[in-house]
């Protein structure tokens, strides 16, 4: 999704326990394996050091999801195959939280696999805040929903005035950036990403008006 100005930095956390983050260190070695690409190699792509990349997969580490997203890019794969645990048949409840009112923050509500992974986001913002979106593996879209606020988003240079109930889906393997104005925005984002070795389908930026 997205990284946000100095100051304005959504809390994005990773793995809170060490069994969390030695399974997600393991899954990081088996995708990189599979590639048969070096760790050296991986950390280049991902634009981290090797030390933390080896921390990492030794499950030594509580990496940010920014990281994780990196990797995952680096890897070609969506974010949620680093993440993914196993899921249940039952009902599935996610309780409400409160807006931090310091930052944006974003929540992964819920991931449903069929030929394509999906995540759903809620993604709150203050008012005149600016983030800059983090280009996720090839083929992934983008689709915001807009709750309440104002905003403006999309991809870099091609931004889309957006009010409640408007759905935008665009492109997230690019530069894209999310602006609000003088109200605070509240969003769902569902980001979908074709699994691996399944061809990515076309993508093209639409926009959908709010209907009475």
């Amino acid at each position: 999704m997205a990284d946000g100005e100095a100051g304005r930095r959504a809390r994005r956390t990773g793995p809170a326990s060490s069994a969390a983050s030695t399974a997600v260190g393991a899954q990081i070695r088996r995708r990189r394996e599979q590639r048969g690409m070096s760790a050296a190699e991986l950390a280049r792509r991902a634009g981290i050091s090797k030390a933390t990349l080896s921390g990492l997969e030794a499950g030594s580490g509580n990496p940010t999801i920014d990281t994780l997203d990196a990797i995952a890019v680096a890897l070609s794969i969506p974010l949620t195959d680093l993440l993914a645990r196993p899921t249940s048949a039952g009902p599935v409840l996610v309780p409400a939280t409160p807006p931090n009112t310091d930052g944006p923050t974003r929540e992964l509500l819920r991931r449903i696999s069929s030929g394509h992974s999906l995540e759903l986001w809620r993604l709150r913002m203050p008012a005149r805040t600016h983030l800059h979106g983090v280009p996720h593996a090839p083929g992934t879209v983008e689709h915001l929903l807009v709750a309440a606020g104002h905003l403006s988003a999309g991809p870099s240079g091609a931004l889309r005035a957006l009010g409640p109930g408007d759905l935008l889906a665009f492109a997230g393997d690019s530069a894209h950036e999310y602006r609000t104005g003088e109200v605070d925005v509240d969003v769902t984002v569902v980001i979908t990403a074709p699994v691996l070795d399944r061809p990515a389908p076309p993508t093209a930026l639409t926009a959908h008006p709010s209907r009475p």
